[in-house]
């Protein structure tokens, strides 16, 4: 049985400091009337992994639909069909040009503005917008969110943290203006909390958190009253949706801790021990987000720039950012390719939620351009040429995946994110050093 009435695409179960935000359902197409279905909207994520990668593990071989992944990519094999990955893009403003010193800041800097930081430890930051925002003031009114912005590690916007570069450089890699960096949020339960807040929210995860409630369990009347409307598949669909949400609820609830629980860690309160547990729930809170519309604009830094993490789990015990100064010295290249390949792995999870997410004749992944990379491509040498740079989904059509496209080297980097914008109907002419869309494309 198909769905017995159509309602509106922005429709919200609500409840006390709460409005819960739907993914699709045959419902809301206008198919029954004979119309055409509506399309689905394009969204965009931005992925960044500090200090470079080792690059012979991580460039693949070949050309256009014949090539290989490489070791490094390995984990993205299942979804070959979904990336395009491209050799040749450049993000010059990763570079000194004058300034000394600092390559570490200036690639988070750089990354999504292409413009250059000004060399400064105090207030008087500037750097340029960055893609997501640029796109966000086009199209981020038609979400509740315009963009969403999330990260594992702290950040502060003060003090010298990269040879003379305000820590705001290294914290951060979206700005909304040439002097204000959107803070990105860190907290499992606090992302997943603005997915779901109403004016009221405050008042919501109060009464959530005193009687250990679910959020589905204030949206339990209108959820009851929602189902009467609906058909057997949109039903079905629904309780897939309501199961998915209580899932990551639990486990974001198990995995928070307190600073009395783990006291050798520098974790705030609430954050997973683990970091493969912090990583994947920030991977379903974008997910999430992206299913129910909430918003269609989100970036996420693995690591803040320069982060010398270290990843006991996989067998490095060294801290990452020491690590990527090898001076090819091969037990500390090798433990960088495995840090570069268990983040892959991370992202490859992403692929796999994104994909398993039905959105009428394709996927959430199909209707998506995820982009995963950093402006640093060695991390040994600083360069910022010939960067790795992985683009994932098909934005609804418009990009032919499964292909590895080469440039010419000096090609922006913001080239592609002028075309991905363009792509997910954000017309941005212009973005730092870009030239126009990314030829052949």
């Amino acid at each position: 049985m198909s769905s017995l009435t159509n309602i509106p695409r922005r429709t919200f179960l609500r409840g006390i400091g709460t409005a819960m935000a739907l993914p699709v359902l045959e419902a809301m197409t206008p198919t029954a009337r004979g119309a055409q279905a509506a399309k689905a909207p394009v969204r965009m994520a931005f992925v960044f992994f500090p200090n470079g990668a080792i690059v012979p593990t991580w460039k693949p071989e070949g050309k256009d639909a014949d090539w290989q992944l490489s070791s490094t990519l390995q984990p993205l094999a299942k979804h070959k069909q979904d990336i395009t990955v491209f050799t040749g893009l450049t993000q010059h403003h990763g570079r000194a040009n004058g300034d000394g010193g600092g390559d570490h800041a200036r690639n988070a800097g750089s990354f999504l503005t292409g413009a250059q930081p000004r060399k400064t430890a105090g207030a008087d930051i500037k750097l340029g917008v960055s893609v997501d925002q640029a796109a966000a003031q086009m199209i981020g009114g038609q979400t509740r969110l315009p963009s969403l912005e999330l990260g594992v590690e702290r950040g502060r916007n003060s003090g010298n943290c990269d040879s003379g570069y305000s820590c705001a450089y290294s914290a951060n890699i979206s700005w909304k203006s040439e002097t204000t960096p959107m803070a990105k949020e860190i907290n499992p339960k606090l992302a997943f909390e603005r997915l779901f807040g109403s004016a009221d929210a405050a008042k919501g995860q109060a009464e959530r958190d005193l009687y250990r409630k679910s959020i589905l369990d204030l949206v339990a009347e209108d959820a009851a009253l929602l189902r009467k409307k609906l058909g057997n598949k949109d039903q079905r669909k629904l309780d897939e949706y309501f199961n998915s949400v209580r899932e990551l609820e639990l486990r974001i609830e198990r995995s928070a801790t307190t600073r009395t629980e783990v006291p050798e860690y520098d974790v705030p309160e609430g954050i997973p021990r683990e970091i493969d547990a912090h990583i994947r729930l920030m991977y379903d809170v974008m997910t999430l987000a992206f299913q129910t519309d909430t918003t269609r604009i989100s970036t996420f830094m693995l690591a803040n720039a320069g982060s010398n993490r270290s990843y006991p789990t996989i067998g490095v015990n060294g801290g990452h950012h020491s690590l990527s100064h090898h001076r090819n010295d091969q037990k500390k290249m090798d433990d960088i390719s495995k840090i570069d390949k268990y983040l892959v792995t991370q992202f490859a999870y992403f692929l796999d939620k994104l994909k398993s997410v039905q959105e009428g004749e394709g996927t959430l992944l199909d209707n998506s351009l995820i982009l995963y990379g950093s402006a640093i491509a060695d991390g040994n040498r600083h360069s910022h040429h010939d960067l790795p740079i992985v683009l994932a989904g098909q934005g609804g059509g418009q990009l032919a995946s499964g292909q590895l496209r080469h440039y010419p080297n000096e090609t922006p980097l913001n080239n592609l994110f002028v075309s991905m914008c363009g792509m997910a109907g954000a017309n941005v002419k212009q973005l730092g050093d870009s030239t126009g869309p990314l030829a052949n494309l």
